[in-house]
Order: C-alpha cells, then structure tokens, then sequence
C-alpha cells in the first residue's frame, strides 16, 4: 500500500516517520516543496528549537490553545509532551527544562532536531522528495478508493492513504476544501503590538515582570497577565503574545487598530493604590519624579509622572486630581493599538480545516475516506512556549499510526 505524506515540515516528517516505523510494509513517500526540508524547526526559539513545554497534565496543557484545545483533550492522552521527550530521548536526543516550561535540546540547536527527524525517516525508510511541488490533489471513490498527486513537473503519483501536513500553506487549505472540508479562514496569531504613545517613548528594552492587558470590554473582554517588554515599535513579551493569540480573529476584524488597557501593577486596583499613594502625601517632601514607592522601572515610573504632569512636585503638594490621574495611568492606563509587529521570525496563524470535519482518535477525515491531517493545517493553535509543535506531533503520531493500522 502507497502512503504519501505532503509537507516537510514538524508534523510532515513525524506522521510520516509514524507510520512507517508502525508498518514497515507500507511504502510512505515524503513530499516536500522546497529545497530544505524542516525551515520551522530550523528557526524555532531562536534556532534552539522549542520543542515542546513541560507540561504532562492534558487537562492542563489544552488551556494553551486558543483554537482547538477542546479537540485535543483526548488527543493528548495518547501523545503529550511527556511522549515526545521520550521519543527524542530513545533516539539519542535530550531535551532540557528552562524556568518558564520551555523544553530545548541539550545542544540549544535545532539542528540537533532535525538531523534526529533526517535520520529517522532515512532509518524507517521513508522516500523524502524535496524541491518536488504539488500542484492538485484528487480523490477517486472507485472500488478501492485512491488518490492522485498531481506534481508540477507534471508527473503524477498514486496512493491509498494520504496525510496533508502543509502547516499554514494556502495551497493545502484549498486542497482541503476541493476534497469536501470546510476551511475556517486563516489569520496572523502570536504577534506583537505597534503603539506609538509618548508614555512608551525612549522606554525600549524596558520590562515589567507581571502586567495585564486587556482588550474589548463587557462580553468581548480578552485579558492576559505576564511580563511586558516596551520596544521601540509598541510592546511584546509573554503578556501580548497570549493576547494576540486569544484575540486574533477580534484585532483582525478591527484591522489592528482598538484600545488596549494596561495595568502596570495586577496586584493594585485603582482604590488600593489610591490608598497606599495617598498616605505618602501626609509627610513626604521627596520629589515624585525622583522616588517611585512602587515595584515599577525607574524610567517607566518617570515617563508616566511626566505624562501626568507632575515631575516637577513633591508628594505632599500632589492634588486629589493628579493623584487619581496617577493611578488611572499605572492600573487603567489606555493606549492605542495601530498595527501588529511580526514575533521574531516565527509565523503561526489561527485558521484551517475545521475540527468538527476530523475524527480525533485517528486524525482521518469525516468528509473523505483514507485523507488525513495533521499540524497548523487544521484550526489549532497555541500561545508560545512549544504548544504549536505539540500540537504537531501529536496529531502527526495519531495520524501516522491509524494510517499504518489501517491496511
């Protein structure tokens, strides 16, 4: 029986190293378009290759996902993290454990990664064919159903099983659709903010450990917590990242341009803070540009006293109203978003193949017989940290194994 997996890439290479390591007797053949196979994996965390996240608790792990988390539930009681740390690990490759989850190799190189992943398909003798475009895919419900891989080059290829692993590539999402999917549409997620405000001017390279952003309001209210990284574009950090993926279709619909609230400090309110500011007016005589009684950067606390209007004061001279602007600005400060940046080189979307058409257990399509998917070709995705590549390997392994069962 003919396999073939199109897509070189985490979940490509996977579901086909799956499969034909579960059944030697198939003939799995690897498709890929580009000359160099795995160019995710290459640039992944900076090209350490952020693995996967130290998290072995499934319930826990589907929080990561924005979109498909519920899908994935059952899906990562049969391959989580813990599962890939040890098929890395079986295969010579140890992973380490960095403070915030974040799983790397030892080697703090992707190529570590892919050199494993080349090895294993050349070992399970996988038929990689990269430099080698697809052009249409087609499906024959004869007796025995068939596929057929038309190449650019104009050869065609025959199989009886076929995995589409092509990530966030359009042409898999309409090869999707031309077999019967529905295709939810596909939009930037995991990005940066663009905020031109003179509070956040001069500030790049500034970092507050924990804040809280927040977009929309009542129903519509996406919130986030983390740290925050001023930049000379707008924001990033941890805190804007998971932002952006939660709120992906909603920024995209404003065409990036929407309020954001900040809370430099989650710990305060605006009547706590109020409280504690308010005491310091009794007896102190320091200037309020030069001491900051908070656990906030010295340059951020001076660019928002200078906002106020106060720079020049000492703290028993501040006046009820320029007190209350003060904490407005630290707890409920409002800036304007005007555009997105692009998070590091890394690219992932929201968007793809709708979950309800795909069987879970197996990875196969409910819409047509003997067509699987797996990776960000389907409408998953996660927030950083080495959620997406699990999501990858999962789905990939689940795939790659039903298909070597189902001969």
């Amino acid at each position: 029986m003919n396999v073939i997996v199109v897509g070189g890439g985490a979940a490509g290479f996977f579901g086909a190293i799956a499969c034909a390591e579960a059944n030697p007797q198939l003939k799995v053949t690897l498709i890929e378009a580009g000359r160099k196979p795995l160019a995710k994996v290459r640039i992944s965390g900076g090209g350490r290759c952020n693995v996967t996240h130290h998290c072995f608790d499934p319930a826990r792990l589907v929080e990561y996902y924005p979109r498909g988390g519920k899908a994935l539930r059952g899906a990562f009681t049969r391959f989580q993290p813990k599962d890939t740390v040890q098929w890395y690990e079986s295969r010579g490759v140890r992973l380490k454990t960095e403070a915030d989850g974040r799983m790397f190799p030892t080697t703090d190189n992707s190529q570590t990664i892919i050199d494993c992943l080349m090895h294993a398909v050349q070992k399970a003798g996988v038929t990689l064919r990269t430099g080698v475009g697809v052009k249409t895919v087609k499906h024959f419900a004869a007796e025995k159903s068939y596929f057929q891989v038309e190449l650019k080059d104009g050869k065609n290829l025959r199989c009886d099983r076929l995995l589409i692993a092509t990530g966030s590539n359009p042409l898999g999402y309409r090869w999707a659709k031309n077999l019967g999917h529905k295709i939810e549409p596909s939009v930037p997620s995991l990005f940066t903010l663009n905020i031109k405000d003179p509070r956040l001017q001069d500030l790049a390279g500034v970092s507050v450990a924990n804040a809280r952003v927040r977009l929309g309001s009542g129903k519509n209210k996406l919130e986030q917590t983390g740290a925050l990284l001023i930049t000379h574009w707008g924001l990033s950090g941890p805190a804007i990242l998971k932002l952006s993926a939660w709120g992906a279709r909603f920024l995209y619909d404003l065409k990036y341009d929407s309020g954001l609230q900040i809370n430099w400090l989650p710990e305060y309110n605006q009547e706590t803070l109020k409280q504690d500011l308010t005491a310091l007016k009794t007896n102190s005589r320091k200037k309020i540009v030069n001491y900051c009684p908070l656990k906030l950067p010295k340059r951020l606390w001076q660019s928002l006293v200078n906002y106020v209007g106060i720079n020049e004061k000492i703290w028993s001279e501040i006046s009820k109203k320029e007190l209350n602007k003060l904490v407005t600005e630290i707890v409920a400060g409002e800036y304007q978003i005007k555009g997105k940046g692009v998070f590091k080189d890394e690219f992932v979307t929201c968007g793809g193949v709708s979950l309800k058409e795909v069987n879970f257990k197996t990875m196969e399509s409910k819409k047509c017989p003997g067509l699987y998917f797996a990776g960000e070709v389907l409408d998953i995705d996660g927030v950083t940290g080495g959620f997406n590549f699990q999501s990858a390997w999962t789905t990939s392994w689940l795939a790659g194994n039903a298909i070597a069962s189902s001969v």
